[in-house]
């Protein structure tokens, strides 16, 4: 199967190729170029007002359209995975949330099980984000705090072992009881150590980072904030380049203001767009299960009980053009914080993460509004927005 896209921006290189053609083969780009003449089992052809773009990664993702990574269950993935790729992200980290024990093997063990076994034009499971159990009771937000342990390497080598050697990505609190061993036991193995619900202050930070921390979890909560006369987790987040950081942009997590202070002192380079969304997103009003905890949704915010923030319904495709809003952020700087920076933490960026010959076909393309009018994952049309 070939298919050629033509007519369109396309970014490729950290360069824009205006109207450019791409082609794909299978599961891979073959071509990039201006070169109308060759054949293709499918064509798309775009007005040079629209834009192609890689598709984007999502590490920090619970669940959509009514299933959880916690549910389990082969078709819980599917049905997550489909989802994804319908607001153009391509690839994802399946996550985790603080439980038993026993719930967060099972879910390790169907990820593995399911990873290598998914349909074409689906979102591809890279791996999985491992967002506790080994944080701080103090910052739980809507992890349920009697399942939080201190860390404990053998358990984890053992989740590992379950997970096919998937897990690529832990939250941890770093000043718990042995954190900072934790963080250089996943550093030797290539994890991806982040900070996150955490009470820590800003030498928390600091120890963390010479342990071999290099991520920070959505940014601005579960975590201490910032005072004029300690910088606490926050500060130290936005003070520190050598740490990427997380951010959800749906303005309800954090404030158009607070969005675009931390791209001024971050930059793109070093933030990276996720949504952490959870099973309520694509649903409608109600109440749903988030570890195990009723969470109320209305009118795009998930809510505990008690008022605490539960995940987001936000979709990539949302976090784009709010990030285009909030900030004077180009659409380069959106695919370096939403392909280019993922991939090249989650160790794919040889096939993932940019438009070159030879890597995954996976892409999106905007129109001239940046709405999304085409996802392909892997070579195959995942989603296509049809004339109205």
């Amino acid at each position: 199967m070939t298919i050629k896209i033509e007519g369109c921006s396309i970014y490729s290189q950290n360069e824009w190729l205006e109207k450019s053609s791409l082609f794909i083969e299978n599961d891979k780009i073959v071509g990039i170029g201006i070169n109308n003449d060759v054949s293709a089992d499918q064509i798309f052809q775009f007005p040079d007002t629209y834009n192609c773009l890689p598709g984007m990664i999502d590490m920090h993702i619970h669940g959509a359209d009514g299933a959880d990574t916690m549910d389990a269950t082969p078709e819980a993935l599917h049905t997550i995975a489909s989802a994804l790729a319908r607001e153009g992200t391509t690839s994802f980290l399946a996550t985790t949330i603080t439980q038993s024990v026993p719930a967060i093997e099972r879910a390790l063990i169907n990820i593995s099980e399911t990873i290598g076994n998914q349909s074409p034009g689906e979102s591809e499971i890279i791996g999985v984000h491992l967002e506790g159990p080994f944080i701080n009771k103090e910052k739980a937000g809507a992890q349920p705090e009697k399942y939080i342990i201190d860390p404990d390497l053998a358990l984890f080598d053992h989740w590992q072992e379950l997970s096919g050697h998937y897990i690529k990505e832990v939250t941890l609190a770093p000043e718990v009881s042995g954190g900072l061993d934790f963080i250089r036991h996943l550093a030797e193995q290539h994890v991806i150590a982040s900070i996150g619900h955490t009470n820590g202050i800003d030498e928390d930070v600091i120890r963390a980072i010479d342990a071999g921390a290099t991520q920070v979890t959505h940014l601005y909560n579960g975590m201490r904030g910032m005072h004029h006369r300690e910088p606490g987790i926050l500060g130290g987040a936005l003070l520190h380049h050598e740490l990427y950081t997380e951010l959800i942009c749906d303005g309800h997590h954090i404030c158009q203001g607070m969005i675009n202070l931390a791209y001024k002192l971050k930059g793109s380079d070093r933030i990276i767009l996720i949504t952490d969304s959870m099973r309520a997103k694509c649903l409608k009003n109600g109440t749903y299960d988030l570890g195990g905890q009723d969470v109320h949704v209305n009118d795009g915010v998930a809510l505990l009980k008690d008022g605490t923030i539960a995940g987001s319904l936000l979709k990539m495709k949302d976090s784009l053009r709010n990030m285009l809003t909030f900030t004077d952020a180009t659409l380069a700087d959106i695919v370096q914080m939403s392909a280019i920076n993922p991939a090249l933490q989650c160790g794919v960026f040889d096939r993932k993460g940019s438009l070159e010959v030879g890597k995954d076909a996976d892409l999106i393309v905007l129109n001239e509004n940046n709405e999304l009018v085409l996802t392909i994952c892997r070579g195959t049309v995942a989603f296509e927005k049809k004339e109205e």
